[in-house]
């Protein structure tokens, strides 16, 4: 009897609209397109689709929001900030939105997949490869702003319930309505793609 062949490795990459081929175990800087990441984004749902409306609230459009509530922090924050902000969960289009409590469940092996994106990510844009700390801190707050929004207009929770797991955000709520109808994927699409060439745009007219 013939031995048996072992088993070819599984297949570790993701096939991107574009013919890029993105591995996960080893992503690469030049198989990352913007297009790949808008169009990905646009399409993963954030709590799990469990919101109101018609459409989905996808990544995109919380990714805009979140870098609009990180301005209204701190009005006077670098473009090329803004766009790591705007990028915060851009791995997403990889791997999809895992709601916090599986991500709590599985532990350090998805954090590690989703860190070693993200580099990549930030060096594709000319970005450091890690975020600086104090960046951290201000996507983080934002987020969490953003989260306690999304939560109680179109997930489904109280305002008491949001506070305790969100904290209540301290800043204006004004301005923020235009982010939060959920829509087609297609316009989503194009808004993150209008704002990524926006602060691509202001990055390169800032001094060096």
């Amino acid at each position: 009897m013939p031995p048996r062949q072992p088993s070819p490795p599984p297949r570790a990459f993701q096939r991107m609209l574009s013919g890029r081929r993105l591995d996960l175990l080893d992503p690469s800087p030049l198989d990352i397109e913007i297009e790949d990441i808008a169009h990905g984004l646009a399409r993963v749902a954030r709590w799990n689709g469990q919101t109101t409306g018609q459409h989905i609230f996808s990544v995109a459009q919380h990714s805009l929001l979140v870098e609009h509530i990180a301005g209204a922090i701190d009005p006077g924050i670098p473009a090329r900030w803004r766009l790591m902000v705007l990028l915060h969960d851009s791995p997403e289009y990889v791997i999809g939105d895992m709601i916090s409590p599986f991500k709590a469940v599985i532990g350090d092996n998805y954090k590690a997949v989703e860190e070693r994106l993200l580099g990549a990510i930030h060096l594709r844009f000319s970005l450091p490869a890690n975020t600086p700390a104090a960046l951290k801190k201000l996507s983080k707050d934002a987020d969490k702003a953003s989260a306690f929004i999304e939560a109680t207009r179109i997930a489904g929770f109280s305002i008491a319930e949001a506070e305790q797991f969100f904290g209540r955000p301290k800043i204006s709520m004004r301005n923020i309505d235009a982010f939060m109808q959920p829509m087609d994927s297609g316009h989503a699409e194009s808004l993150f793609l209008k704002r990524f060439a926006e602060i691509e745009q202001a990055m390169q007219d800032t001094p060096k």
